[in-house]
């Protein structure tokens, strides 16, 4: 994958084909320490202890259409090329929690990609589903969260055209606001 939005767009497919109704994504860019931490929370079935163990494993899947599952063990390879890490944990019933952490300025770290895109995606795509980002960067904060927007619209369907436009355009403006600061 090459950037870190389509791991977070993999991460979140999982988390919908596990059940879950929520997924809140948090990503902070730390200048100081020179971290990115990237975490992708969600309150699906999780995964009991012998999967959890297998998550990192390419040729382990709980899919049945092919025999690979390459999304975690390629994040997990990504944080740690860049001097990061990675952990999941998990609680059969109560969802699962994705860490990786990466060097912030490794000349290998991948970008954070188009977020304004991969969060549309998933809501045109799951409408009746809660998704929420939080960026932080060096005393910046966006938050975004399409509970708080469902009330706001009203009536109106949260995957309308003109919301989507939008909700992209406001993450496109909050994540580049917060990435500025590093700039």
């Amino acid at each position: 994958m090459e950037d870190l939005s389509l791991h977070i767009l993999d991460i979140a497919e999982n988390s919908i084909a596990a059940g879950a109704r929520r997924i809140a994504v948090s990503i902070e860019e730390d200048r100081k320490n020179d971290r990115l931490t990237l975490e992708i929370a969600d309150d699906g079935r999780g995964m009991d202890e012998d999967t959890l163990k297998m998550v990192a494993d390419p040729f382990y899947t709980t899919k049945t259409v092919r025999r690979v599952g390459l999304g975690l063990p390629l994040l997990k390879q990504s944080a740690e090329e860049c001097e990061g890490s990675f952990s999941v944990t998990s609680e059969k019933g109560r969802g699962t929690t994705t860490t990786a952490v990466f060097r912030l300025g490794h000349i290998d770290r991948k970008p954070l990609g188009d977020m304004g895109a991969t969060f549309v995606v998933l809501i045109a795509g799951n409408p009746s589903i809660d998704f929420s980002l939080v960026y932080r960067s060096d005393g910046y904060a966006y938050r975004f969260d399409t509970a708080e927007i469902r009330q706001d619209l009203g009536e109106i369907p949260i995957q309308s055209p003109s919301v989507l436009k939008l909700m992209r355009k406001d993450i496109d403006d909050g994540v580049r606001k917060g990435a500025a600061q590093i700039a």
